[in-house]
């Protein structure tokens, strides 16, 4: 019998009794939130330069750090499997997206077995995992109903799951799936349904359930939203809020964004704009009604990313009301920056470019009152994306600023309010044309961050 061990005789009289003790975190250890949005260009969120109403989002950085040089993958299973893993997304086997398998072990579109997912080292600590929305690192092949579901949620440390296994789903409509097996939307987009209220109602139901149960075990919960990924679908009053606020086009705004980040102190003041990036159209020479549908194209998105934003607002006042946020660790980044996955005119049904059913101006301009409703599945011209990702060149998919250079907010209250202050992480940027990679300090105090 080794040292240490239970002694067991022949009867209970001559045993010992034993419990074995579950892994149990520090008194004190935090809780933990993943907050990841997709395809939302540096620019896009209102504590970053943008107009677009992101108050939620603000709150966490005013509480918190934004990090202006905080980079990614430029796509986003190879950026998620990092974040979950915490190592270069080609040593854990995502060289790119999760649809594809290319034979090599950096790319076999899902995360090895030899590197652990941040569930599994904190289950192991003894949290409490949970992962709600987009999943998008398990083989495309391997996410039908039959399985195998060792790269699901479930299978990489999560207790539970509720939200979408591929890159992006409908918004009214999307292809849900709870745990290992696929479920039905709860109700109707005529009733009220949107997916991402869907998700954050799943969250609350998830940390509200624990909480209760076990309130002295801290949680992880992985929450990928889907905003700003096509389609953008918002119910239309969230569009119509941005009436008028587009009308100068996506080259003033672009502007006027930057003017913003340098009264931030997101970018030095000496900041130009680089030259438009390739395919990004001249708003002036766009003819009225091309504008138009552009214009409602932008509004869709907007108004996605504030929905979004106010389904936030819900989480954490829910963590508020229960008393966990105050120590609660929220990391919120966006996967790559704004995308061009359509042409640079934009869609109104993006299937049409996948399925390689030609666009036209005419044809937008005709399912113009349809965008945002359940039956577009629209994606906003180049132009906006190139305003999204300002001060930035290029976009998803480049290994360049606007596609690898993207927002990063921090918040953790406790500790935030005994060590270091909130505000903005110190960089180095650019003042040329051309992109810079150092760092130095800027006028702003430098933070060393969590």
């Amino acid at each position: 019998m080794a040292e240490g061990s239970p002694r067991v005789g022949r009867t209970y009289h001559e045993s010992d009794s034993w419990f074995e003790t579950r892994p149990s975190p520090r008194p004190g250890s935090p809780n933990v939130i993943y907050i990841i949005l997709d395809d939302v260009g540096y620019a896009d969120l209102g504590c970053f330069g943008s107009e677009i109403r992101t108050p939620n989002f603000d709150r966490l950085a005013n509480t918190g750090l934004r990090y202006s040089n905080f980079h990614t993958t430029t796509m986003c299973s190879p950026t998620r499997a990092s974040l979950l893993t915490g190592r270069n997304h080609h040593s854990v086997g995502m060289r790119c997206l999760a649809n594809f398998d290319f034979g090599y072990r950096n790319g076999r579109g899902s995360i090895s077995h030899r590197a652990a997912t941040v569930a599994e080292m904190l289950g192991a600590a003894g949290y409490a995992n949970f992962a709600v929305g987009k999943w998008h690192v398990a083989p495309t092949d391997d996410i039908s109903a039959a399985g195998p579901f060792d790269q699901w949620p479930l299978g990489r440390g999560f207790q539970r799951f509720y939200g979408f296994m591929n890159g992006s789903t409908d918004q009214y409509y999307p292809e849900l799936v709870e745990d290992n097996h696929a479920v039905e939307q709860p109700r109707s987009p005529e009733q009220g349904y949107h997916l991402t209220a869907d998700l954050v109602d799943k969250a609350i139901s998830m940390l509200g359930t624990h909480v209760s149960l076990a309130p002295d075990r801290p949680f992880f919960l992985n929450l990928a939203f889907s905003a700003g990924h096509f389609p953008h679908q918002v119910p239309q009053a969230y569009m119509d809020r941005y009436d008028g606020v587009w009308d100068a086009g996506w080259d003033v705004i672009r502007q006027q964004r930057l003017e913003r980040q340098k009264a931030m102190g997101l970018v030095p003041d000496s900041t130009e704009l680089p030259p438009d990036s390739p395919g990004v159209e001249n708003w002036n020479e766009l003819s009225v009604d091309q504008r138009r549908v552009a214009i409602r194209l932008q509004q869709a998105y907007a108004g996605f990313l504030e929905y979004t934003d106010e389904q936030l607002g819900r989480l954490l006042d829910h963590l508020e009301a229960t008393g966990t946020l105050d120590n609660t660790l929220i990391v919120v980044i966006s996967d790559n920056g704004a995308s061009i996955d359509c042409g640079p005119e934009g869609t109104t049904n993006v299937l049409r470019r996948f399925n390689q059913i030609p666009e036209s101006a005419e044809r937008n301009l005709a399912e113009i009152d349809q965008i945002g409703g359940p039956r577009s599945f629209s994606n906003y011209p180049w132009g906006w994306a190139q305003a999204s990702n300002t001060p930035l060149r290029l976009f998803k998919s480049f290994t360049h600023g606007g596609g690898v250079r993207d927002p990063m907010i921090v918040s953790w209250p406790r500790a935030f309010q005994t060590g270091a202050a909130s505000g903005t992480s110190s960089i180095m940027w650019s003042t040329s044309r051309r992109p810079c990679w150092r760092y130095a300090a800027s006028r702003r105090p430098r933070h060393s961050g969590v």
